[in-house]
């Protein structure tokens, strides 16, 4: 059963909205040590110019605290206060300028604990997202065998939940993630038939390196937006967490959910190619990530694949022997010689101005 994006309630993290129709927000996680100020500053800056929307920032300790405070205070995006074991830091954090909460009820300590927490948010102003995942369930929940880990972690998050809306908090996010897709997949769907009202945070937790990573939660997100279920999301990768950023806007540009940068269409090569089409395309799509406008950019190694089956593309380039013609939306402009060809390329692609598309 999906869950259409306009039946969630609307929350603010700084000034992005989660939720109620807004478009699936992008997030990643700082990864700089938690009391070096200017590192996680850096990160920042770095995340922000990918298109980072919202930034995590987990906070392990009490003496971190201080570190956190001042990055709030410089950072150009809002800050989510990653806080595990310890209540007190979570309250802590709220006063201090965090912009979210993120809390797991497996870890917390209990609803006793959380009390404190609820009413440091509502004090602040600030929304709090209850973060669940397979591995850090309560010990009672956990060792139940009546129900699947999917049905587990969204009685987890559910709980919660319902206990926070008792108390009269509301600005609420939920997720439930797993390490498989699978899982995943499962409970996203049982979270969002359970609490259709409350914004989701999708993601497969502790996905992997960078090919692993990408791959299952491709598959797993890919599965979940196309079924209308998640209002914000997070690409987690063991890697620079810039490629994480990079990662959510393609996978929103693949289904046609929002579009930041170049889409580059390029073709597989084969026997008919007379180019370096591998060395071209990769280079393309380098040089086309400090490219601020949203094109179809098209890269074909032949006349079979070039400006007719890339005719719905803004700009591209169809290779023969030893050169490449350059086309725009299907309409030829002109030949170049193969070392010339990215180079004219991406001479053609800064002509074209975004308002144009």
């Amino acid at each position: 059963m999906a869950k259409p994006f306009e039946l969630t309630r609307r929350v603010m993290v700084g000034n992005v909205p989660i939720g109620g129709g807004a478009p699936c927000a992008v997030q990643s996680m700082l990864c700089a040590p938690a009391t070096d100020v200017q590192a996680n500053l850096d990160q920042i800056d770095r995340l922000a110019e990918a298109g980072c929307e919202i930034v995590r920032m987990a906070i392990p300790r009490h003496e971190c605290l201080d570190a956190f405070e001042a990055v709030c205070k410089q950072s150009p995006l809002p800050i989510v206060a990653d806080i595990h074991f310890d209540a007190r830091i979570a309250i802590e954090a709220a006063r201090r300028g965090a912009a979210k909460l993120r809390i797991n009820p497996g870890n917390i300590g209990g609803l006793a604990k959380a009390d404190a927490v609820i009413d440091a948010a509502g004090e602040a102003g600030i929304p709090i997202r209850i973060g669940v995942n397979g591995g850090s369930l309560d010990d009672g929940l956990a060792a139940r065998q009546d129900l699947t880990l999917p049905e587990k972690l969204v009685e987890s998050a559910a709980g919660y939940a319902e206990y926070f809306e008792g108390r009269g908090f509301t600005d609420l996010v939920i997720s439930t993630k797993a390490s498989d897709v699978p899982t995943t997949v499962a409970a996203y769907r049982l979270m969002a038939q359970r609490l259709p009202r409350i914004p989701l945070h999708i993601g497969v937790t502790e996905a992997g390196t960078l090919f692993q990573g990408l791959v299952k939660s491709a598959s797993g997100l890919g599965i979940l937006l196309e079924e209308g279920i998640g209002d914000t999301m997070r690409i987690s990768l063991t890697d620079d967490p810039v490629r994480e950023v990079h990662a959510c806007w393609a996978l929103l540009s693949a289904l046609g959910l929002r579009r930041r940068s170049p889409e580059l269409v390029s073709c597989p090569t084969c026997g008919r190619c007379q180019v370096d089409l591998i060395g071209l395309a990769k280079e393309v799509d380098g040089r086309l990530r400090n490219v601020a406008n949203p094109l179809k950019v098209a890269v074909m190694g032949c006349v079979v694949n070039g400006p007719g089956e890339a005719a719905d593309a803004d700009i591209g380039v169809a290779c023969g022997a030893g050169q490449g013609i350059l086309f725009r939306a299907g309409e030829t402009l002109r030949k170049v010689p193969e070392n010339q060809i990215v180079d004219a390329l991406m001479e053609e692609i800064d002509k074209i101005p975004p308002a144009n598309l």
